[in-house]
């Protein structure tokens, strides 16, 4: 079996692709990933593609995927990353629409029989949630993102994973749905002026980040952490904090997470700073355009 990289063991190819997705390898680059030997893999694919910021590859990938499946689990995922891309970029609008297509493909929720090898409808459903309340939020509809976080919320806790008072056990399964629930609930406290329950649920979610395989969950975390901070005043937090993501950004290859990382970076210094970080940002979101990134 081929090594993909010095400080790798040696995997399958779908454990590399998950790996890099979901694990302690995002930094893997499009030359270096194995062709997908299945529809799983070709979601992984787009999902690690994506993080790098080589967006028109992951739109590849996921037609790819949308061509040789019929499984609705999948093309549901599918249909989520794609509207992940697109909020990324700023066209929360369009991201809403095929996070509708994801979520009519297994919503309401019918759970698997156990067995089933790789992500089942609960995943996707939270996947399709959470990215309909992340739609409403960029909309400027708060009163609906805040409806379907709890919806989500429901749904996450269909299985036990979820507390009364929201607080989530990482042993437990769904890490994935947990992270990012609190992901936009941090985000739509913050554009709700709320910026203490913002505070909270990013901690929270850095610390079941720290906890779960994935590298990048855990910079985007650290990243929401910061945005926090700077919302109740703590510059110098924020500042050390995104200079902090920035550094992992660079190492792994996290190119859109290193984009929002120094327009926050723009935001919270002055001077020199406030000028380098400007500048980085425009380089990131110039190479973005060259990768098939259109921001709004």
């Amino acid at each position: 079996m081929p090594v993909f990289a010095p400080a790798l063991p040696i995997y399958t190819e779908s454990l590399v692709l998950a790996d890099a997705a979901f694990g302690s390898h995002p930094g893997l680059g499009a030359a270096e990933l194995p062709e997908p030997r299945n529809p799983l893999d070709s979601w992984h694919r787009a999902v690690i593609l994506g993080g790098r910021g080589d967006y028109a590859a992951a739109r590849t990938e996921l037609r790819r995927l949308r061509r040789s499946s019929a499984d609705p689990v999948l093309l549901s995922l599918a249909a989520s990353t794609e509207a992940s891309l697109l909020r990324q970029l700023g066209w929360h609008a369009r991201a809403s629409a095929a996070d509708g297509r994801a979520a009519a493909l297994i919503v309401p929720i019918h759970l698997d029989a156990p067995g089933r090898d790789g992500p089942d409808r609960l995943d996707a459903s939270c996947d399709a949630l959470t990215g309909l309340a992340a739609d409403a939020l960029g909309t400027g509809r708060l009163a609906l993102a805040t409806r379907l976080l709890s919806r989500a919320q429901d749904a996450i806790g269909a299985d036990g994973a979820l507390g009364p008072d929201g607080a989530l056990d990482i042993d437990q399964p769904r890490w994935r749905a947990r992270v990012r629930w609190h992901w936009v609930c941090a985000e739509t406290a913050l554009a709700s002026g709320e910026a203490g329950p913002a505070t909270v649920h990013a901690e929270t979610a850095l610390r079941l980040a720290r906890r779960s395989p994935s590298i990048r969950h855990r910079v985007k975390s650290l990243l929401l952490v910061a945005a926090a901070s700077a919302a109740v005043g703590e510059t110098t937090r924020a500042l050390s904090l995104a200079e902090t993501v920035t550094a992992e950004c660079r190492a792994y290859g996290l190119l859109p997470l290193r984009w929002a990382s120094a327009m926050l970076r723009a935001g919270v210094s002055v001077g020199s700073a406030a000028a380098d970080a400007t500048a980085e940002a425009a380089a990131c979101a110039a190479t973005i355009g060259r990768r098939g990134g259109r921001f709004r």
